[in-house]
């Protein structure tokens, strides 16, 4: 019976041509991860606005943690604007995936929101718009939105929600609790698709907050539990500033062993005794 013979061994030199081969792909295929994570970052950085809007009687504050080991940023993002009526409009989302692609879609839909607010001041009617607008360009991508109107004559807050996480209210006098308002899809996945608007007189003095789930949630923490600390925390500061909420708020993605980036904004509102005019 014929035998096989055994395969010839490699010899050193054959072993080291093919380790160092093998090292500079990974090093090739490292800097090119690299790369995108800088490419993202710089995305994400000149997106953001550097300030939000405010207006007599009302103080804003964002603020924005990356994620923890640089791949999964570019999803989150927040915006804030004035509109022609004089009112003050605000948004926080969150694209799905990450990366170079999350990062530029998170700017297409910053554009589009402005774009569209201009012409509909309805926050339902804005996602809507939106909405169908990215379902038009058919980039696959998806993302969760909250839209926020500040009425500066008749001091009321509508919003309308795609998807997101709820916000969060307080007030100066003790009371708080979720803006777990009725909702529609993510944008960018049906057309058509409708946003209830939810309205909100601010009367008392307090402040509410946009956040996405880098916040609330994390390895260690159920997305319950991180609003109910967010609630906690909020209220406690509801006569604070509105960066020092922004503050207490992030803070809570800490405890959440977060993996995700983070994004808060927080919109301070006077009582009506305590406003001009």
């Amino acid at each position: 019976m014929l035998r096989r013979r055994p395969p010839r061994s490699a010899s050193a030199d054959d072993l080291l041509t093919t380790l160092g081969r093998l090292t500079a792909q990974a090093r090739e295929g490292a800097e090119k991860q690299r790369a995108r994570v800088e490419l993202a970052e710089a995305l994400q950085r000149e997106m953001l606005p550097a300030e939000l809007p405010q207006m007599p009687g009302l103080r804003t504050a964002a603020t924005y943690a990356p994620a923890r080991h640089g791949l999964d940023i570019g999803g989150d993002w927040y915006d804030g604007f004035p509109l022609p009526d004089g009112s003050l409009a605000f948004c926080i989302g969150d694209v799905q995936g990450h990366d170079v692609e999350a990062a530029a879609f998170m700017g297409q839909i910053r554009l589009a929101l402005r774009a569209v607010a201009v012409h509909a001041a309805d926050p339902g009617e804005v996602l809507s718009r939106a909405n169908d607008l990215l379902i038009s360009v058919d980039c696959g991508l998806f993302a969760t939105c909250t839209f926020v109107r500040v009425d500066p004559v008749t001091w009321e807050l509508s919003s309308a929600r795609a998807g997101h996480v709820p916000g969060i209210w307080a007030t100066v006098d003790g009371r708080s609790g979720l803006a777990d308002d009725p909702g529609g899809l993510p944008l960018g996945v049906v057309p058509g698709e409708g946003y209830p608007v939810t309205r909100r007189r601010l009367a008392l003095a307090g402040v509410f907050v946009l956040l996405t789930d880098g916040v609330i949630e994390g390895p260690s923490f159920p997305i319950e539990a991180g609003l109910r600390q967010v609630t906690r925390l909020v209220s406690a500061n509801a006569a604070g500033d509105p960066a020092t909420v922004a503050d207490v708020a992030m803070s809570v993605a800490e405890l959440t062993g977060h993996t995700d980036d983070a994004a808060v904004i927080a919109l301070r509102f006077d009582g009506a005794a305590d406003r001009p005019g």
